[in-house]
């Protein structure tokens, strides 16, 4: 008799510890998938129309949306912005030029603005060139696309310098009419770049760490597609790491 009590004792006591660990495995996956919802890309172009995005220099003309591509005509030359900041965050983009020598970017840590009388932004450059660009304009073999750079005065310090420029160490893109991928990471203050599926490029020490989006118009046709944000915890940022906020 003793040793039934102790079997049912025993069965009684292993039923709850299965319960426990049943409901322990539970909890881990239910945060796991919380975190894994958090930290999930969403569009930062809806592939339908503008919305989340401002014009600040541009013209209606100049941004068009058409079978799930943003299409930028290039002129006049200024930017759209997100409506939002972002801090740290990893962005994906496919983009084409239409035309040989194209020349267009995007702006990631922006002030949102146009910079006193130039059309552009005060930001961090990441640029899109169509790969004729350097020899229509007489440019260095090694001012290609992939290039990452302050714009209007703001510092940070590149991976590969050219100037106060960072170059791409590989030339991966494709040409004009063919779609090519950038992977744009951007965390405390460091940019690293994939284009087509490598890194090849970054920079670090930004004078700004958090700010807008912008999308460049700069003389040139060029289509934006599947475009996607995942925003990564937030970082020590300071005021003055901050861009000002456009109202």
């Amino acid at each position: 008799m003793q040793i039934q009590n102790f079997t049912l004792k025993n069965i009684f006591l292993n039923n709850q510890i299965v319960r426990i660990i049943i409901l322990m495995l539970f909890l881990i996956h239910a945060g796991h998938a919380q975190q894994s919802d958090a930290l999930a890309f969403r569009p930062l172009f809806n592939g339908k129309n503008l919305d989340g995005w401002v014009d600040v220099n541009t013209s209606k003309e100049t941004w068009k949306v058409k079978n799930g591509t943003l299409i930028c005509s290039g002129l006049p030359i200024g930017v759209m912005r997100s409506d939002k900041q972002y801090e740290n965050f990893i962005l994906e983009v496919e983009w084409k030029h239409m035309t040989a020598g194209g020349n267009s970017g995007i702006f990631v840590w922006s002030e949102g603005t146009q910079f006193k009388d130039d059309p552009l932004t005060k930001a961090i450059e990441v640029q899109m060139l169509e790969l004729d660009y350097a020899r229509q304009n007489n440019a260095t073999d090694d001012y290609v696309h992939g290039e990452l750079f302050p714009t209007m005065g703001m510092t940070a310090i590149p991976d590969n310098p050219r100037g106060i420029r960072s170059k791409s160490l590989e030339k991966r893109c494709k040409g004009k009419g063919e779609w090519n991928k950038y992977v744009v990471v951007c965390v405390d203050g460091t940019v690293k770049l994939s284009v087509n599926g490598k890194f090849v490029n970054g920079l670090r020490a930004s004078e700004r760490k958090k700010g807008y989006i912008c999308l460049e118009a700069e003389g040139a046709e060029i289509h934006f597609r599947n475009m996607r944000i995942m925003e990564l915890p937030s970082g020590i940022t300071s005021a003055e790491q901050t861009a000002p906020i456009v109202n």
